[in-house]
């Protein structure tokens, strides 16, 4: 399976996010899984890819001109594809992963989750959308969703993220989905 991880690139994140990172992208390597990532270096993306390389797992990185042209290009992917926009970026992502996880993030996050999400309540996938709410880090965006629910914005059966607390829970969610 391939499972697709959109997380932050910043090299400014509190080490207990980059470590969960890590074993997120071991856990996905030794259950002979794909990680799909941005393939981009810094950060948790650099975090999740080296945890998976560490345990000889298959990676594959989707990445724009705009980051090569960063120098920001990461070495650790098997397979590297290359694309013109970031908006190439999630469309290839979308395309490659069987399911998708959510980090601890900023816009770029945010936008690849919301994407995903959009794209379920349309019809276009039933894949399935863990969101990791590490150390309570999306409960603000939570709320909104749910104050978007009670004000009649979004209805109750539309297609919605499961959110878990940390990288254990999301991989008994993960091993649930293999198993059935």
């Amino acid at each position: 399976m391939n499972i697709a991880v959109f997380c932050s690139s910043s090299n400014h994140i509190d080490n207990r996010y980059k470590k969960e990172a890590f074993q997120l992208g071991e856990m996905i390597a030794e259950s002979e899984n794909t990680l799909v990532f941005g393939g981009a270096t810094g950060g948790l993306m650099d975090s999740v890819a080296e945890g998976a390389h560490s345990k000889n797992g298959d990676i594959i990185g989707v990445i724009p001109q705009a980051v090569i042209r960063m120098k920001r290009q990461s070495p650790l992917p098997t397979e590297l594809i290359i694309v013109e926009t970031m908006s190439e970026r999630k469309a290839k992502m979308k395309e490659f992963s069987d399911v998708f996880i959510v980090l601890p993030g900023s816009y770029g996050t945010l936008d690849e989750m919301l994407d995903i999400v959009a794209s379920g309540v349309v019809g276009e996938h039933k894949k399935l959308l863990i969101i990791v709410n590490q150390n309570g880090f999306y409960n603000h965006f939570l709320e909104q969703i749910e104050f978007m629910r009670s004000e009649m914005f979004i209805p109750v059966e539309n297609y919605k993220p499961i959110v878990v607390q940390d990288i254990n829970a999301c991989f008994e969610l993960i091993n649930l989905q293999l198993n059935h």
